[in-house]
């Protein structure tokens, strides 16, 4: 329903610009991953109406979610270099859209040649799920004797289901900037954590999509069942690279690579986004390659008499090569690989080169 809509309102042709401004819109209150959990399959029903390469609709997803997640506050990495440089969280949300907002187009150009050369069907065991389950519960709706009917959803009810988690999960991002600790905060907190944000979404499905539809117990566990099938390939896959990552961060790569640069007398914009650049290459993680660049680059700063407006644009250098090339020691590059079915060697040529 909501792909068929984003498709009327926008139009064939734009419809990778619709998952791009959705990327980039729900990208400000969630993580990159929970963004491709809840978004991803939106991607799956505009790729599989339109017969096009699926990386016509993850891309520029992607890039809006990326962008966010590097750039804008209240994202960890740079609410952490605005604290850690004493700058104040106004000039970073400025200097992010200023900085981001040209990247983020510029990705969504790339976007567009790349999906038109390199074929990426739907992931097939995500349809494959997708239709077992449908199958499953019209054989045991018939078999108790009810005849399946196709009701429409309405297109409300898919904006509270999505919307829901995304409103919580904000909601206790800016209650830690609002409000002070206390019992009220830690339960916003609670309930805007992303597993219980999710949860939630997901008994408001079983509800609303479910169980007020009229299947059964038995309907609703089959469909459960389904979609743990290809989802439990992307949890290994995805940890393994997490932990690939974190043997590099623990065998002191960032240190040893911190020593060498630190010396070399370039300007501190260039000093702070090289630094970045290679510490997010050789260990995958943004937020790491931000916190630690900002900590090495923190007593410079303090030398001289620079501008609050500068400072935010050394945050937005160390954020630029915190995304540089992410590569199968990054988390996400299995996120993006697995979720839609992208080979090792096409995500590299596509989601790679994006970053």
């Amino acid at each position: 329903v909501l792909a068929s809509r984003l498709l009327g309102l926008f139009g064939e042709k734009r419809a990778p610009l619709a998952m791009g401004l959705t990327g980039l819109i729900f990208g400000i209150p969630v993580f990159f991953d929970v963004g491709i959990f809840v978004l991803a399959p939106i991607v799956y029903a505009a790729a599989k109406r339109s017969g096009k390469s699926i990386l016509l609709y993850c891309l520029p997803l992607l890039a809006g979610l990326s962008m966010t997640h590097a750039f804008l506050p209240p994202h960890p990495g740079p609410v952490a270099a605005a604290g850690l440089l004493k700058v104040d969280l106004g000039w970073v949300i400025l200097m992010g859209l200023i900085c981001g907002i040209p990247a983020v187009i510029a990705a969504w150009v790339y976007s567009a040649w790349i999906g038109k050369r390199i074929f990426v069907a739907v992931p097939q065991d995500m349809v494959e799920a997708a239709d077992e389950a449908r199958q499953a519960v019209v054989a045991e709706q018939r078999a108790a004797g009810v005849e399946p009917r196709e009701k429409p959803v309405p297109l409300g009810m898919v904006f509270a289901i999505i919307g829901t988690p995304l409103f919580l999960i904000l909601l206790a991002t800016f209650s830690s900037i609002a409000f002070d600790p206390s019992t009220f905060r830690s339960v916003i907190e609670f309930f805007g954590s992303p597993f219980v944000a999710l949860t939630i979404a997901l008994l408001m499905a079983y509800y609303l999509l479910g169980i007020r539809r009229g299947w059964s117990r038995k309907s609703l566990e089959t469909v459960s069942t389904s979609s743990l099938k290809p989802v439990g390939n992307i949890l290994l896959v995805v940890g393994a690279g997490g932990i690939f990552g974190a043997v590099l961060k623990a065998s002191g790569v960032a240190t040893a690579l911190s020593d060498t640069f630190q010396d070399v007398g370039l300007p501190i914009i260039v000093l702070a986004y090289l630094l970045s650049l290679v510490l997010r290459v050789a260990q995958g993680s943004a937020t790491v390659a931000i916190v630690t660049t900002a900590g090495i680059v923190a007593p410079l700063l303090s030398e001289g008499d620079y501008s609050q407006a500068f400072i935010a644009l050394v945050i937005m250098a160390i954020s630029a090569g915190s995304i540089f090339a992410s590569h199968v020691n990054d988390g996400g590059f299995w996120m993006v690989a697995k979720y839609f079915g992208i080979s090792e060697r096409d995500t590299l040529k596509t989601w790679t080169v994006l970053e």
